[in-house]
């Protein structure tokens, strides 16, 4: 069979034994038909390619300029096919096998410096404590608020905003928050944090919510917190577009390994379920390791 036919074949049984939707079939059919045309191009075909042959697919993608992570689904799709040839008996072995998927380089986080940190925390407080009318007085408070919890937990933005009242612990020195697959976690709160929770508390409505607002789920949107965050960043004189919620997590994190906090407490604080997401502020260790040994090695002033 054609490279074509067998291509046909395979998105005839995705689609008749496993349901595969038709932007799936379609996106199949781009990939391997792609990889049938490099395949043809070299004389070779689905039933004759050998894993150097995938590898030197792969590396043709990348020279096009291809994405690491569009490559790794286009790999998928190539196993998935050649599975299919496998099973179908056209072929005995699958060159896909042994192919290592390409690797996405994850962006670095952006992070604000700890004075930029303090600038917006400083900004924000004063505003809550501002002589300005009530309603003004009590956005500016959640405001801060919100802004001491974020520093200081490191939280999702989701799990920030939709913090129940009773995740606040009696004395408040710490909170129990519930993350991804409702795992709950329980951080510590520093003084800061906790007086301004306390004063937040203290005109609070009754109901459920930390930060109660009207719309559909009871309490305050993300996107509104996101607004008001880019709002305080301006009139602390820093650019609005370095400034979010996720940014303020990132903060946190780097912060603390900074510190000299171990990348494991931090994964926990996090709620992160593998180490590896944290490995993304892996740069910041590597930073204070090599100033340790450019501080402290005794070849170092010889260097």
């Amino acid at each position: 069979m054609s490279g074509h036919h067998l291509v046909e074949a395979f998105l005839e049984m995705m689609s008749a034994e496993r349901g595969a939707a038709r932007n799936t079939i379609e996106a199949y059919r781009r990939d391997l038909g792609d990889y049938a045309g490099y395949l043809a191009g070299k004389g070779r075909s689905a039933q004759s390619a050998q894993r150097e042959d995938v590898v030197a697919y792969l590396a043709f993608l990348d020279a096009q300029g291809l994405a690491a992570s569009s490559a790794a689904r286009r790999l998928s799709a190539l196993r998935q096919f050649h599975k299919f040839l496998c099973a179908d008996q056209i072929r005995s072995d699958d060159p896909t096998r042994i192919v290592a998927s390409p690797r996405t380089r994850r962006p670095l986080p952006s992070v604000l410096s700890v004075v930029e940190v303090d600038t917006l925390l400083a900004t924000a407080e004063a505003e809550a404590n501002a002589d300005v009318p009530p309603q003004q007085k009590e956005a500016a408070l959640r405001l801060y608020v919100l802004l001491e919890l974020l520093y200081a937990t490191g939280m999702r933005v989701s799990e920030l905003v939709s913090l129940r009242r009773s995740a606040v612990m009696r004395d408040a020195s710490f909170l129990t928050i519930t993350g991804k697959g409702n795992k709950e976690r329980i951080v510590p709160v520093n003084d800061s944090a906790r007086d301004a929770v306390r004063a937040w508390v203290a005109v609070l409505p009754p109901g459920p919510w930390l930060f109660p607002a009207n719309g559909e789920t009871g309490y305050l949107s993300r996107q509104v917190f996101a607004r008001d965050l880019k709002g305080l960043a301006g009139r602390a004189g820093i650019a609005a577009s370095r400034v979010a919620p996720h940014v303020l997590r990132h903060a946190f994190a780097s912060h603390l390994l900074q510190g000299g906090a171990d990348l494991r407490v931090v994964q926990t604080l996090l709620g992160h379920a593998d180490i590896s997401t944290t490995q993304i502020y892996t740069h910041v260790l590597d930073e204070k390791l090599r100033t340790l040994v450019e501080t402290h090695h005794p070849l170092a002033e010889k260097g």
